[in-house]
């Protein structure tokens, strides 16, 4: 971040604004400490700024947050409006970094860590990058060096948009027939993302036009490919062509890639001189091993498998599992069937989010899409909330007693939340209560997310039942579980999840001397460097690789971006060497591995009663990033030169 950088992110945004009675509304209905910044980046009165900070209180501090003075309240907003009406609109000027510091800290009632300032500042969206080919002084790829990357989802779009920037040829290979990745294939009744909106979104492309707070998938999906409309992206796909293996070829330092047509199986190999895997990690279906499965005669649909023209009205369903996707789906449908049974196979804690059912409105939508500098102000504010500061519930606190129950202040304070939510939704159901409340400690895997008309009003409904005795087999026309109990129904839902091991799926991929990392890795012993590399596989990159998912908190957004941009920089080592391949040493591969450990006994998902996907056979957690956010973005800046090899 530039010392004294002033944001100046794109923005529809022109001054001064002439709807006046729309900016009114949008004043009384828009967040208060987001409207805070907008005047205090103008006006710099740090006075007046710290007058406010009293009453700002972080939403996980132990003492009760205050409300502004309804009469400061309004004072701002007449300030603000008189600025923003101004005829003649007000200079923006650079902004000290201390001020700076201090107006974050001020919104979200914190302190800001000077260290994790050029994160925030990034992620924000404040201030277009410029493009990588156009800094000076760089040394431009030469001519034809070619980027392939394997998936277009919300990775391989970003890859192939920071790619074109620096001046790569690259090309995507998706196995659809369309972009999007995991919002193109779910389609589920009900689907949609637990991240707010307004952070699951590319800090480089913010949507102010956002529906609701919580978007459901087919708007994700809308906004992922008008941003690859946007950069062009689609001339650069093979649609319905699948990666089937890459061999690194020592003799002339490419990568040699088959691949194989969707449609006739035919295959072929193209040449690339570095391959970036963004192929996602919730993309292969896990199907329960039930007897007699198979013989089921009604359809039977994986969530990710979706029939959408499938009419499920008066119909008796069924539906077996009850993390996310299940939470998702019983609620939009309960309601039109005739009976819906939902077998439970394990418990997973639910967490009331009431932003989850709500929509934003057309104020809020004229504050984001008109008040200068809103939209990356409010950005900052849910990345707060709903990112870094959440890893309290996940790190365990060395002092803190009886972790059989909770783990620390924070995860014991979210866990109480939770239980209250709970008893008051089922006061009636205690049987219920006693079915879905885990006996491990909150966050240990990954929550549900609930609100009003959700998950746990659609347990109470009269035609639904949650099971919990375990499914023996599958009939033709049934489902009986082990204690004899049989449910006639028409349809299966496979609410079941992904298989995450092993890691490649059915990819191959050899490196140098022939080297091969599905043996290496084995079914589920996933490890890299950086969760990004492995030596002996030379510019081959992987994202949301082993140990980099951020399941404390959102951000895969982040992360993604986090990695592209090191991947990029460490082409760009290549290139500023005279080189031809780049790879991590092997005792950078095994330091970064052991830190990694070491750090997750201290985590959550060690602890004896949290059982995962995030966990191996052995009990290792070879998925989840146990660090924080801003840590990670931190160390994915630029390669370590003592911790690589270019040759």
């Amino acid at each position: 971040m530039n010392a004294h950088a002033q944001p100046k992110a794109a923005t529809t945004a022109t001054l001064p604004i002439a709807d006046e009675e729309a900016l009114r509304r949008a004043l009384d209905d828009a967040n208060l400490p987001t409207l805070l910044m907008v005047y205090t980046g103008y006006v710099q009165d740090q006075a007046y700024l710290d007058s406010f900070a009293p009453y700002l209180t972080g939403i996980y501090a132990a003492e009760a947050p205050s409300n502004v003075p309804e009469e400061m309240a309004q004072g701002l907003r007449d300030r603000l409006f008189a600025l923003l009406t101004d005829p003649i609109p007000p200079v923006e000027r650079p902004i000290d970094p201390d001020l700076l510091r201090r107006m974050m800290g001020v919104s979200v009632g914190e302190d800001i860590d000077p260290a994790i300032m050029p994160v925030l500042y990034d992620q924000m969206g404040f201030e277009r990058p410029v493009p990588r080919k156009e800094l000076p002084g760089r040394i431009h790829p030469p001519a034809g060096f070619r980027v392939l990357v394997i998936g277009g989802g919300m990775t391989g779009i970003a890859a192939g948009i920071k790619l074109a920037e620096a001046g790569y040829d690259y090309t995507i290979i998706e196995k659809n027939s369309d972009l999007g990745g995991t919002w193109y294939e779910n389609r589920y009744p009900g689907v949609g993302v637990d991240t707010p909106s307004h952070f699951y979104s590319y800090s480089f492309e913010l949507n102010p036009d956002w529906s609701s707070y919580h978007p459901k998938g087919p708007e994700i999906h809308s906004y992922l490919t008008g941003v690859a409309d946007k950069y062009g992206i689609r001339d650069h796909v093979q649609f319905q062509t699948m990666v089937v293996a890459a061999r690194w070829s020592d003799a002339d330092s490419n990568w040699h890639v088959t691949l194989r047509d969707v449609k006739t199986g035919a295959e072929r190999v193209e040449v690339a001189n570095a391959v970036l895997l963004a192929h996602g990690v919730l993309n292969r279906w896990s199907f329960p091993n039930i007897p007699g499965i198979d013989s089921f005669k009604g359809p039977k649909m994986h969530t990710a498998g979706w029939d959408a023209d499938m009419d499920l009205t008066g119909k008796r369903i069924a539906v077996i599992g009850t993390g996310a996707s299940a939470a998702q789906l019983a609620p939009a449908i309960s309601n039109k069937v005739e009976s819906l049974v939902i077998f439970q196979r394990s418990k997973h804690w639910v967490l009331n989010n009431p932003d989850i059912a709500v929509p934003v409105n057309e104020n809020i939508h004229f504050a984001l899409r008109n008040i200068p500098h809103y939209k990356e102000w409010f950005r900052f504010r849910v990345y707060w909330f709903t990112g870094d500061g959440l890893y309290g519930n996940v790190k365990v606190d060395a002092d803190w007693p009886n972790k059989d129950v909770s783990i620390s202040a924070q995860n014991d304070a979210a866990r109480t939340y939770a239980l209250q939510y709970i008893h008051q939704k089922l006061a009636a159901r205690p049987d219920l209560i006693e079915k879905i409340v885990p006996d491990y400690p909150i966050f240990g895997k990954r929550i549900v997310l609930d609100a009003d008309g959700g998950w746990l009003d659609t347990l109470v409904k009269p035609n639904v039942t949650l099971e919990t005795d375990t499914i023996d087999h599958i009939e033709e026309h049934a489902i009986v579980t082990k204690s004899g109990k049989r449910y006639e129904v028409d349809v299966i839902a496979l609410a079941t999840g992904f298989e995450l091991a092993p890691a490649l799926g059915p990819l191959k991929v050899y490196g140098r001397g022939g080297s091969d990392l599905a043996a290496a890795w084995g079914k589920d012993e996933a490890r890299a460097y950086l969760g990004v590399m492995a030596p002996n596989y030379p510019n081959f990159f992987m994202t949301l690789g082993p140990n980099s998912a951020p399941n404390h908190a959102a951000g895969v957004n982040m992360v993604l971006e986090s990695q592209i941009h090191y991947i990029i920089e460490a082409l760009d080592q290549i290139v500023a060497a005279g080189g031809k391949a780049i790879e991590p040493t092997e005792q950078a591969y095994l330091d970064w591995n052991a830190k990694v450990e070491e750090q997750m006994k201290q985590m959550i998902w060690s602890h004896p009663k949290a059982k995962s996907y995030y966990l191996n056979s052995k009990g290792r957690n070879y998925v989840s990033c146990p660090f924080k956010l801003a840590d990670y973005w931190n160390w994915t800046r630029n390669p370590d030169p003592t911790a690589m090899v270019i040759s």
